[in-house]
């Protein structure tokens, strides 16, 4: 038997991300003042061990299928998060508070 990609969970992680962005906006703004900036980093299909053990179990339609629909057509990498956290965390980042930064190939154009 073929599982299919769970939609509905993904929808749910979604509304959940941008709710927790919300809430995170308010921290933004509370911590402004005293120059401590708060953003969210929310990825989409990262190429992880996780989500390729999701492959092998079936709970997952594949790194490689998710890619191919992603519009840089490719998976994300570790790296790739790490690279917008350390932006975040640089002086280069200092003026952007209260926001999300997509790492997510083009997913949420």
């Amino acid at each position: 038997m073929t599982k299919k990609f769970d939609s509905a969970g993904n929808s749910t992680s979604r509304v959940a991300v941008v709710t927790g962005a919300a809430s995170g906006i308010g921290l933004a703004v509370e911590l402004a003042p005293r120059g401590i900036t708060v953003n969210s980093i929310p990825p989409s299909i990262i190429d992880t061990p996780m989500a390729r053990h999701a492959e092998a179990a079936g709970d997952f339609p594949g790194v490689e299928t998710i890619a191919a629909m992603t519009p840089v057509r490719r998976a994300g990498t570790p790296d790739d998060v790490a690279a917008a956290c350390a932006f975040l965390c640089s002086d280069h980042a200092g003026f952007i508070t209260g926001q999300l930064i997509g790492v997510n190939g083009g997913w949420y154009l």
